[in-house]
């Protein structure tokens, strides 16, 4: 139920605010944020997953693991993305900390922690989850509840209703791993980060990452 939800969410957000009222990208980001993190912490109490718990499991891992794919990520937007002039000064620390760190790390919470805690905590206390191979079994399927949030998200924006929307499902693949490995909350959402700083710093006008673009 609550992954049906959130994928339902997870395209209405950007279709309702950016399709259909075409808010300003930063007050679109403050609405996406407060649903995601509100949607994060609904599922988790409603279903007794403590958050400090997860936060706490494996986290040095779940950091360094973070970290680590936040490079990666970042040096796929460098090498993927043309150069282009973006802001300067204050305005430029605040693009920084709001599209890169705050919407980056949102992103990586709701596409990828979400789905795959909430497939892996479904199988919680079955002979699966006590074998290697279900385990397995269990992570592939956890990877694949976050590819399809992250095209349900993406399908919400006009733009990505086209082939292009294949560039951020191959994504989730990689900024997924930190989570996936640690079953941690927090490792998805800094590899994300990482790829939106990257891109604010480098690429802002991009048409790939940062949406909406139009």
């Amino acid at each position: 139920m609550w992954l049906g939800a959130g994928l339902l969410v997870g395209f209405a957000v950007p279709f309702v605010f950016t399709d259909l009222l075409t808010l300003p990208r930063d007050l679109y980001y403050a609405i996406y944020a407060v649903v995601a993190i509100g949607f994060f912490v609904s599922w988790s109490r409603s279903t007794q997953q403590s958050l400090a718990a997860m936060v706490r499991r494996r986290w040095v891992l779940a950091v360094v693991l973070g970290l680590a794919v936040a490079v990666i990520m970042g040096l796929i937007v460098l090498r993927t993305e043309p150069a282009s002039s973006g802001s300067t000064g204050a305005r430029l620390v605040w693009d920084v900390l709001w599209r890169g760190v705050v919407y980056g790390a949102v992103d990586g919470l709701f596409l990828s922690s979400f789905p795959i805690l909430a497939v892996f905590a479904a199988f919680a206390g079955t002979r699966l989850r006590a074998r290697t191979l279900g385990k397995i079994g269990i992570g592939v399927a956890a990877l694949i509840a976050s590819m399809l949030m992250t095209t349900a998200y993406h399908l919400g924006y006009s733009d990505f209703r086209s082939p292009k929307i294949a560039r951020p499902v191959a994504g989730d693949v990689v900024w997924s791993v930190p989570t996936l490995v640690t079953l941690n909350p927090i490792g998805a959402p800094i590899a994300h980060a990482g790829m939106h700083i990257a891109a604010v710093l480098h690429s802002p006008q991009t048409d790939t990452f940062l949406p909406p673009h139009q």
